[in-house]
């Protein structure tokens, strides 16, 4: 198969229309603009519709409608306009309706600025919308992943019917990587027969909704989202282990970061040292599952981030009080290096942390 080079944004765009996305509705941005501008170029001439909205909250409410009518649909943004889409993210969630939303994060709080960063996971994995809801978070580490996982996510949004996020940094969204457009694998998906698509005089006429004036109904509601994401904790967490078992101290990161964090580990084997690395590939659900290969010989866990700190709790009720657990991170929009990870790992080794 072909290889093509490409920028991250754009095979985002590429991995939507070969997935069978066909609407798409969003608002300009930095560092994500190219993938709205390769939707706005592409989408139309494959019979799907770009739209820009007007807003944030008027682009995920677009999304609501789309995929209410049973459309494959998407949108992007990047932090600030991530979270001014939550409460429509609730109310899909609510709705159980599918769909895909990128977040290509950059530095924050608040404008904050156009460099990357990976300080939205709480945001990303709590929810910043209302009420008992979960969503599906990939966090691709390359273009190749991203690409894997864009495609994947549409079948996984439409088998749960439930939104996905995809979750990249911004040197997800603006570096070039060679990539190739695979077939994911085949989903059990039903008929839409949910989709408010027309009754063609046929059937009752569906209603969308989140609103459940009787509280017995709308606890009966969430008890049954609750077994969804139960199923979705079962059968769709996913990690990268690398010689955890055998390891003095382990690393735990994702996204571009655990590339980073392997340049490290390369250079701690050439001084001796024996080094692992947990990657989460889905930050919800979080894999607590990779944490049982680490043996007794471990003397530290250390978590790296582009962020002050957030995955650290999801590590700390993983590792569960077997190992201490350390946080090394740079944020803002600065990047951690190699040789600064590295003297965390070595200070851990020595016992000094």
């Amino acid at each position: 198969m072909t290889k093509v080079l490409m920028k991250g944004n754009e095979a985002i765009g590429a991995a939507a229309i070969k997935a069978g996305c066909n609407y798409f509705f969003g608002y300009p941005i930095t560092p994500q603009n190219e993938l709205p501008e390769y939707m706005a170029r592409e989408l139309p001439g494959v019979g799907g519709v770009f739209l820009q909205a007007e807003s944030e909250v008027a682009a995920i409410n677009m999304v609501y409608g789309a995929a209410g009518a049973g459309a494959r649909v998407m949108t992007s943004s990047s932090s600030p306009g991530i979270a001014l889409k939550q409460e429509g993210i609730s109310y899909i969630a609510g709705a159980e309706l599918p769909c895909v939303i990128v977040n290509i994060v950059r530095g924050g709080p608040g404008l904050g600025g156009i460099q990357p960063a990976q300080s939205d996971y709480y945001q990303s994995t709590r929810g910043g919308g209302n009420g008992d809801y979960r969503h599906l978070v990939y966090a691709p580490a390359t273009i190749q992943e991203t690409v894997d996982l864009v495609m994947e996510a549409f079948d996984v949004a439409e088998q749960y019917r439930n939104p996905v996020m995809v979750i990249g940094d911004g040197m997800i969204g603006q570096m070039m990587e060679p990539v190739e457009f695979k077939e994911p694998k085949k989903r059990p998906i039903a008929p839409k027969t949910w989709a408010t698509d027309g009754t063609k005089g046929k059937r009752k006429p569906n209603i969308i909704n989140s609103l459940f004036i009787d509280p017995q109904e709308l606890e009966d509601h969430v008890l049954r989202l609750e077994k969804k994401y139960d199923e979705i904790k079962k059968n769709e967490t996913r990690y990268e282990n690398y010689n955890v078992s055998d390891a003095d101290v382990v690393v735990v990161a994702y996204g571009t970061t655990s590339r980073i964090v392997k340049n490290a580990i390369a250079k701690c084997e050439e001084e001796g040292m024996k080094v692992g690395l947990i990657r989460p590939i889905t930050l919800w659900p979080f894999p607590d599952n990779a944490f049982e290969e680490i043996t007794d010989k471990t003397k530290g866990v250390l978590t790296v981030e582009m962020s002050t700190g957030q995955m650290i709790d999801d590590v700390k009720i993983a590792v569960n009080g077997k190992k201490p657990v350390h946080f090394y991170g740079r944020t803002g929009g600065m990047v951690p290096t190699p040789d600064a990870i590295v003297e965390e790992i070595k200070k851990i080794a020595r016992g000094e942390k």
